[in-house]
């Protein structure tokens, strides 16, 4: 169970090699948290973050977990809830892309699609009757900025980005009541391996940073958080921008 200040005891990232999801298991570690469960692809990389996260104190353990997988998802992550009762599902999994390769490429563009929003939406709503089950807990759904509004630039992964919000966003509505918590989290440019040779946009922020909102809005059981909480304006804005206006904004 969560204590008196709503952080979890025992946390499930989906996407075990995630940088954000790895500094948010790290931060939840100092405070309260003592069960920790990897889920991704086997790997080195896997088995390194488990090993780096135990020289922490937590008890962490790793379940093979493939975003493209959907028909194996009910049996990997059955198995975690079957261990014990979860405090807090990260859907942390997600991959970037390369606008200018995959518009020539359709089955490389359908890869991000399946995996920013098919493989969440699979996996999100096993957790969600997981956890709804168990009568509590929260699910954090990494989305974007990038879902706001669809840019020239990075199309493909803002539209799967902007599917996964809707759904995350509707999820939270279907399980009101229930005593799951959704909460949904929107970065902006995150400084990671993802966006190493990325030009740098305004108001780039660090794993740790969206690490630290997302502490911040576990105690606030708040729904939707913004990082950094500036672009929550700027998004506002852009969202409103008349369209071949934004055609010609260097975003």
């Amino acid at each position: 169970m969560k204590d008196a200040f709503g952080i979890p005891q025992s946390l499930l990232v989906l996407g075990g090699t995630s940088e954000i999801g790895l500094a948010t298991a790290r931060r939840l570690i100092t405070r309260r948290t003592r069960t920790v469960w990897l889920a991704g692809r086997p790997s080195p990389a896997l088995d390194a973050a488990a090993e780096e996260l135990r020289g922490s104190g937590a008890d962490v353990r790793t379940v093979a977990f493939d975003a493209l997988d959907s028909e194996a998802h009910e049996e990997a992550l059955g198995k975690v809830f079957t261990e014990g009762d979860i405090d807090m599902v990260l859907l942390a999994f997600g991959v970037l892309g390369d606008q200018a390769r995959d518009e020539g490429d359709p089955l490389a563009a359908v890869r991000v699609a399946q995996t920013n929003y098919t493989g969440a939406v699979s996996a999100g709503l096993v957790c969600a009757r997981a956890l709804q089950a168990q009568g509590h807990g929260s699910l954090v759904v990494l989305s974007s900025v990038a879902g706001e509004r669809a840019r020239r630039s990075n199309f493909i992964y803002g539209s799967s980005k902007a599917g996964l919000d809707a759904f995350a966003q509707g999820l939270g509505d279907a399980l009101h009541g229930t005593g799951v918590h959704v909460m949904v989290v929107r970065p902006g440019f995150v400084r990671t391996k993802m966006t190493a040779g990325l030009a740098e946009a305004p108001l780039a922020t660090t794993p740790d940073a969206v690490a630290a909102a997302i502490e911040l809005g576990l105690r606030r059981r708040s729904e939707t958080v913004w990082v950094p909480g500036a672009l929550r304006v700027v998004m506002a804005g852009l969202r409103h921008v008349p369209r071949p206006l934004f055609r010609r904004l260097p975003v």
